[in-house]
C-alpha cells in the first residue's frame, strides 16, 4: 500500500510535532502547518490523505480551514478543541469534520481515531462496484458519491454519505446508534449517541425530510434509525 500522508495544523508547536512524531512512527508521511492560511496552502500542495485540524488557529480558524478543503475534496478531517461544549463539535461536524478530540488528548488515542478514518475511507473506495440506489425521488450513486432529490443534486459531506449509504442499504432494517458507529466510524464513542444525532438530523435537513412524516430515514424511538422499506 502506498504511504498515507497526514496533514497535522497546530499553532502549538509542541502539539504538532508531537503528533507527527507519534504518527511517523505509525508509519505514515506527515506534513505540518501551523495557521490556517499554511493548512490550505498545504492540503493543495500534498494532497494529504487525512488533516488533523485544531479549532482555533491565527488567520483562519480551523472551521473556515475546514470548509474550505471540503470545497475541492472529500479529505476526511480529525478535528482537535479545546472547546467541550457540544455546540463547537457540531458546528465541526456540520463544516465535513469526520471526527474530534478534546484536548488534552493521548497520542495513542489520537493514532487510533487516524487509522479508524483512514480505514474508513479504504472501505469506501472498494465498494464503489454496487449500483445506484433509487428511493421514492431519492437517488445515491456510490460510484460517483453523488446523492440527489427529485433531480436536485444535494451536497453531503463524506461522513453524512456514508451514514445515508449505510442505511440505504438495507431498507427496512433498524440499526441503533452503536451499530452504525461500528459501521461507519469503525469503533465506538462515549458521546456515540449524541454524534450519530446530529449527523442525521444534518442528513435530514438536506434532504429536506419533514420530521412530523419521514420520507426516507425514519426513527425507532430508543433503538435507532432505519431506511424507509420500498415496499
Amino acid at each position: 500500500m502506498p504511504e498515507q500522508t497526514v496533514l497535522v495544523v497546530d499553532d502549538e508547536e509542541a502539539i504538532a510535532e508531537a503528533v507527527r512524531a507519534r504518527l511517523e512512527s505509525e508509519g505514515y508521511r506527515v506534513i505540518v502547518a501551523f495557521d490556517g492560511p499554511q493548512a490550505i496552502a498545504a492540503h493543495a500542495e500534498h494532497k494529504p490523505d487525512l488533516v488533523v485540524l485544531d479549532l482555533m488557529l491565527p488567520g483562519m480558524d480551523g472551521l473556515e480551514v475546514c470548509k474550505e478543503i471540503q470545497r475541492h475534496s472529500w479529505t476526511p478531517v480529525l478535528m482537535l478543541t479545546a472547546k467541550t461544549e457540544e455546540a463547537d463539535k457540531v458546528a465541526g461536524f456540520a463544516v465535513g469534520a469526520d471526527d474530534y478530540l478534546t484536548k488534552p488528548f493521548s497520542l495513542r488515542e489520537l493514532a487510533a481515531r487516524v487509522k479508524a478514518i483512514l480505514r474508513r475511507m479504504e472501505r469506501m473506495q472498494a465498494q464503489r462496484s454496487e449500483g445506484p440506489i433509487e428511493h421514492d425521488g431519492l437517488a445515491i450513486d456510490p460510484d460517483r458519491r453523488t446523492v440527489s432529490v427529485d433531480g436536485a443534486e444535494v451536497g453531503l459531506t463524506p461522513l453524512e454519505f456514508e451514514i445515508l449509504l449505510c442505511l440505504a442499504r438495507d431498507p427496512g432494517v433498524v440499526l441503533g446508534r452503536e451499530q452504525l458507529m461500528d459501521r461507519v466510524w469503525g469503533y465506538r464513542d462515549y458521546a456515540g449517541g449524541r454524534v450519530v444525532d446530529s449527523h442525521v438530523a444534518r442528513i435530514r435537513r438536506k434532504l429536506g425530510e419533514d420530521g412530523n412524516e419521514p420520507r426516507f430515514i425514519r426513527t425507532v424511538h430508543g433503538v435507532g434509525y432505519a431506511f424507509q422499506d420500498n415496499g
